[in-house]
C-alpha cells in the first residue's frame, strides 16, 4: 500500500470555510430577522416614579401630542379605533390594552381615548410612562 504524505496546509486556506461560514450566518439573520415596526408618530411617555418593565401584550393604543390615535401601528379615528378593539376583544376576550401616550398630549384627551377603550370592552388597561431617573 502506498500512503501519499499529506501535503502542508497554509493557514489561508484553514481560515477560508470559516469566512464563507460567518458571512452565510450574517446574511441570513438580515434575512430572517424581523425589526420592530416604529410607530406612526413620535411618541413621548411622561415619566413615572415607578420603574417596573412593560410586559409585551396583543393591543397597543398611541395618543400623539396633537391627539391623534393609532392601534398597533395603524393611525385610526376614533370610531375605528373603537370597532378595531372590540372586534378583537371578541375574538381574545382577555387581552390586556397599552395605552402609550405622549407626554405632551392633553390629560383630557387621554382620560376620553381611556373612556372610549372601556366602552369597546376593555378590562384591563397599562397606561405606559417613563421612570424617571434619580428616584
Amino acid at each position: 500500500m502506498r500512503f501519499e504524505n499529506p501535503r502542508p496546509r497554509n493557514d489561508e486556506e484553514r481560515v477560508l470555510p470559516l469566512i464563507n461560514v460567518v458571512f452565510l450566518l450574517l446574511i441570513f439573520f438580515m434575512v430572517a430577522g424581523r425589526l420592530a415596526p416604529s410607530d406612526p408618530f413620535p411618541i413621548e411617555p411622561p415619566p413615572t416614579a415607578n420603574g417596573e418593565a412593560a410586559e409585551v401584550r396583543d393591543m397597543l393604543v398611541l395618543v400623539a401630542a396633537d391627539g391623534r390615535l393609532a392601534l398597533d401601528g395603524e393611525v385610526l379615528a376614533e370610531a375605528a379605533l373603537e370597532a378595531a378593539v372590540a372586534g378583537r376583544l371578541a375574538e381574545q376576550a382577555a387581552t390586556e390594552v397599552r395605552l402609550k401616550a405622549d407626554g405632551g398630549a392633553e390629560a383630557v384627551r387621554v382620560v376620553e381615548v381611556m373612556e372610549l377603550l372601556r366602552d369597546a370592552g376593555v378590562e384591563g388597561l397599562r397606561l405606559l410612562t417613563v421612570p424617571v431617573e434619580g428616584l
